[in-house]
């Protein structure tokens, strides 16, 4: 009967977000205020039944009810509860239906904390976002149903894949998706801007926590995702730009974009195209991203729930939402007014070189992603795009980006000299060059003593602007916004970020062997010694395991345990890693050769990784997302200030015009 239920919800939410998607819109154009007004009560009403049929589809997976399809196909009685509950959103039904709700609470979170909105912006807002719950709740219902009944039930299910089953993918599909769907409050805005007539400052303060909310929770869930993968997949490495990672890459970066947009309009009235255009761009690549996962189009180590023929749907959803969006842009964008005036020297040049960068970033890993894609389209012809091309044309666009993230915070908005700065330039550059003579010392390298050197930069660039912003005083530190420090720590984390990586890159060593219990690898200075093995059972697994003494100049560092897992269920083998973290180097060791049962007579494969400064990306990556956390708590954010009241930007005639 729960399933039913959970059934009639999915249908009465699609009633309703097709009622929140038209109503309100010819509410808006007739003027009608109780029709414009019934985009709220749609919106919490849609997300109440979305609730229950995910709270519904959840309470079947944890009574392991295999009447139900899904939960057959991906749980299993003997699964611990928390991985039936991830069981939930592991597989392609479930993980659409999470979509879902998410872009339903979206909804009703506009209706609630939208309140100071202009009636008819709000509900025109709020139709877009009921046409998007339209598409993607028809897609469910009629090809992606997660409360399908299987006859005859089966007396236990087929488990879930044991790849997911690990805490981490708890916590990272949500996290994920709450940043992708949380672009959709962008693209509903964008395009009820253009409906309204309205791009302004006043409405990039609207718009602005929203896509910090979403930025943050998107930078989290590319984190978890990334520690998840380097120590359950047991590659050894942080990113290794799969297709999977790359196309959560590209909102990520577009969405940064996005954010130094909106700063701009909303300080200086500049960037309304570029503002819409991004706001568009940034929820269709993320749209895009659940394309890709869904669809199996390109091949990836991350591919656990796809459905080629299903993703074929996401595709046409995809290009009906955003062609839409670019078409009524292209109606309206005449009718955006323009700022004309812009100075080389000042901010807003900075902020149009940094968006430059971030674009030029993400069309050179949109290209890399899906260029093979279209080569095998053509031509039949298989190829792959790796790491050296990205490495190759990614990294020097990112250091030219850290070198104007440290100047442009210290520019004035309108127009500025350069000479004003030459003592700081000066200093700077000292403390760079230190940072890179000091390197060269240590590492030997002169590719990552420059980007550590240019990190250093980023760093002192940062503390003087803060120190500018201070008047050099720390009594007035406290008195600081909280988008000043939300704008210090994103930076300087950039910069641990850079640091991290480029230690990683120059500094980390591997070796591989078959080894003997006794035998042992040398890495870096550090000897790997491979421990008894060891076989047993636990939960819903065997396994076969060894501890891995690590000894330096004959000293015990630490003692890392390894194994491999056998799930009888899917008769799937996994690698368990084992490692060491720290700030300075992770030690990390994974074994090979097949899980229990297998004959290890002449011993087995073991992996052994010395890695610098992994620990620091993933720092550096929790430190931008807590900054964007930081920064929604600034009051600016919810108080217009005078430059919004006294000079906003409308939609009008067309006519160009600068608003000093």
């Amino acid at each position: 009967m729960l399933p039913e239920t959970g059934q009639i919800a999915l249908a009465l939410a699609l009633a309703v977000a097709l009622f929140q998607g038209i109503l309100p819109l010819v509410g808006s154009q007739l003027n009608r205020t109780r029709w414009m007004l019934f985009a709220d009560r749609a919106a919490i009403l849609q997300a109440v039944l979305l609730i229950y049929a995910f709270a519904a589809l959840t309470i079947v997976f944890i009574q392991s009810d295999f009447s139900v399809k899904l939960a057959a196909m991906h749980s299993h009685t003997a699964k611990p509860l928390v991985y039936k509950i991830t069981g939930v959103w592991a597989n392609h039904e479930g993980s659409i239906l999470l979509w879902v709700l998410i872009l339903a609470l979206y909804g009703a979170a506009i209706s609630m904390f939208g309140r100071s909105l202009p009636l008819s912006l709000r509900a025109r807002a709020l139709a877009v976002q009921g046409m998007l719950g339209s598409g993607f709740l028809a897609f469910v219902i009629f090809t992606s149903n997660p409360f399908e009944r299987l006859f005859p039930v089966p007396a236990d299910g087929l488990g879930l894949n044991p790849l997911l089953q690990d805490p981490g993918l708890a916590i990272h599909p949500p996290l994920l998706y709450i940043g992708y769907v949380g672009f959709s409050v962008a693209f509903s805005f964008a395009v009820a801007a253009l409906l309204e007539g309205r791009v302004d400052a006043v409405w990039a303060r609207w718009l602005r926590p929203w896509v910090i909310f979403a930025w943050s929770f998107l930078t989290l869930g590319i984190t978890i995702g990334s520690i998840w993968a380097y120590y359950e997949l047991g590659w050894g490495g942080w990113w290794m730009w799969d297709p999977v990672e790359n196309v959560s890459f590209l909102p990520w970066l577009a969405g940064t974009a996005l954010l130094h947009s909106i700063l701009t309009l909303q300080q200086r009235h500049s960037f309304a195209h570029w503002t819409v255009l991004l706001a568009i761009s940034t929820f269709s690549l993320a749209m895009i991203g659940t394309f890709v996962v869904r669809s199996g189009v390109l091949v990836s180590v991350h591919a656990f729930a796809v459905d080629p023929a299903r993703g074929v749907v996401i595709l046409a959803l995809l290009l009906f939402f955003t062609g839409a969006a670019l078409s009524l842009y292209a109606f309206r964008s005449g009718t955006i007014i323009r700022r004309t005036q812009l100075n080389i020297v000042s901010r807003e040049s900075g902020l149009v070189i940094n968006n430059l960068f971030l674009i030029a970033a993400t069309v050179t890993v949109f290209l890399g992603t899906f260029y093979p894609l279209l080569i095998d389209a053509i031509t039949g012809e298989k190829i792959s795009v790796g790491a050296p091309y990205f490495d190759l044309v990614f990294a020097p666009m990112m250091v030219a980006l850290i070198a104007v993230m440290a100047i442009a915070p210290m520019l004035k908005w309108r127009e500025d000299s350069l000479s004003r700065y030459r003592k700081i330039i000066f200093r700077a550059g000292l403390f760079v060059l230190a940072a890179i003579f000091l390197s060269l010392l240590i590492g030997r390298s002169v590719l990552g003593a420059i980007a550590i050197g240019f990190a250093a930069w980023l760093i002192a660039g940062t503390m003087i602007t803060l120190f500018r912003r201070t008047g050099g005083k720390f009594s007035r530190l406290r008195r600081q916004p909280a988008g000043t420090w939300g704008f210090v720590i994103s930076h300087i984390s950039v910069a641990i970020f850079t640091i991290g990586v480029t230690a990683m890159s120059i500094g980390a060593k591997e070796d591989v062997g078959r080894l003997l219990p006794g035998e042992n690898l040398t890495v870096a200075g550090y000897t790997f010694t491979l421990g008894e093995l060891g076989q047993g059972t636990r939960d819903n697994y065997e396994f076969m395991g060894a501890n891995i003494a690590v000894t330096k100049n004959s000293r015990a560092v630490t003692t890392l345990w390894a194994e491999q897992r056998f799930y009888p269920v899917r008769g799937m083998v996994t690698s368990e890693a084992g490692f060491r973290p720290s700030f300075g180097a992770t030690l990390f060791a994974a074994i090979g050769d097949g899980g229990t049962g297998a004959d290890v007579s002449k011993g087995i494969i073991v992996r052994a990784y010395y890695q610098p400064g992994v620990v620091w990306i993933w720092i550096a990556a929790l430190m931008m997302a807590f900054a964007g956390f930081i920064s929604m708590a600034d009051q600016r954010l919810r108080l217009p200030n005078g430059n919004e009241r006294s000079a906003p930007i409308g939609l009008g005639s067309g006519t160009l015009v600068a608003v000093e």
